[in-house]
């Protein structure tokens, strides 16, 4: 999976900039680029691994239990987040956003994620929480990811307990995001918008706190370092079994950038 530009803007602008040659659909063209720069592209599965977290301690079974992730919230410890911010790669004006980080009552707990398809115009391809910008309507970001969920999965409001929320996490891309945590009941059923998710699937929440599933990458652009988690997880088969495949693409779920970085800091929460 490479993570390429995909934006609506641009490709209209370019289309219309060949078709009619005015020196308008230029101008609107390249400024638009300047708006969000110019993205790399790469493959952060090719990206080398500097680190993990072998040497960290998983969190314990029972503090990943509903009523242990409750009391947790309602009397935080003191601690200090890992990933607040990743180096910047637009130019962008900073809009305000919000994801649901939606942990399904299940045998245990499930996070439920969701992989947004390639025409996004920004984050396409990759794996992410529902949610998106805040609208003027929204009465704050708890309604604001409330509100994406139910557009972007259909996952309505009267199955979900919202127990708290994480520092907000800066993405490259100059999303100012804050992740709300909720509790999820069983028996809601899941309608993907397919313009903006392509597929929906649940990782268990004690494969996301362990670290030793936390890889840590590094590379350098334009002059500054970028450094990421990333936490591959397997790919399950509706019988629970483990998928095989010749192609490490097919095999894993990748999850990386802001969504790796936002689970880091909850397991940061987690363990303090």
């Amino acid at each position: 999976m490479y993570v390429v530009p995909s934006c609506t803007t641009c490709v209209i602008a370019a289309v219309n900039l060949r078709v009619s040659k005015k020196n308008w659909h230029l101008k609107r063209l390249k400024l638009h680029l300047l708006q969000h720069k110019t993205i790399p592209v790469f493959d952060p599965r090719k990206v080398p691994v500097v680190g993990t977290g072998e040497h960290l301690r998983a969190v314990h079974p029972t503090e990943l239990k509903p009523e242990a992730l409750r009391q947790r919230f309602q009397n935080p410890p003191l601690w200090t987040p890992e990933v607040l911010r990743e180096a910047s790669f637009t130019e962008r004006e900073p809009a305000n956003a919000a994801v649901l980080i939606p942990l399904v009552m299940r045998d245990e707990l499930m996070v439920l994620l969701t992989q947004r398809t390639q025409n996004m115009s920004t984050h396409a391809g990759q794996i992410a929480f529902p949610g998106g910008k805040s609208d003027q309507a929204d009465a704050d970001a708890i309604a604001t990811a409330l509100r994406e969920s139910q557009e972007e999965i259909g996952l309505d409001a009267t199955f979900i307990e919202v127990i708290g929320a994480l520092p907000n996490y800066i993405t490259g891309t100059h999303f100012i995001v804050s992740p709300i945590i909720a509790l999820v009941k069983p028996g809601f059923e899941i309608q993907p918008n397919p313009i903006e998710v392509d597929h929906v699937f649940e990782v268990p929440l004690s494969f996301l706190m362990h670290p030793r599933n936390h890889m840590e990458h590094e590379m350098s652009w334009q002059g500054q370092q970028r450094r990421w988690f990333s936490m591959p997880y397997p790919k399950q088969s509706q019988d629970g079994k483990t998928l095989e495949s010749k192609e490490e693409d097919d095999a894993t779920h990748f999850i990386w950038g802001a969504t790796a970085g936002m689970l880091r800091n909850l397991y940061r929460f987690l363990i303090a």
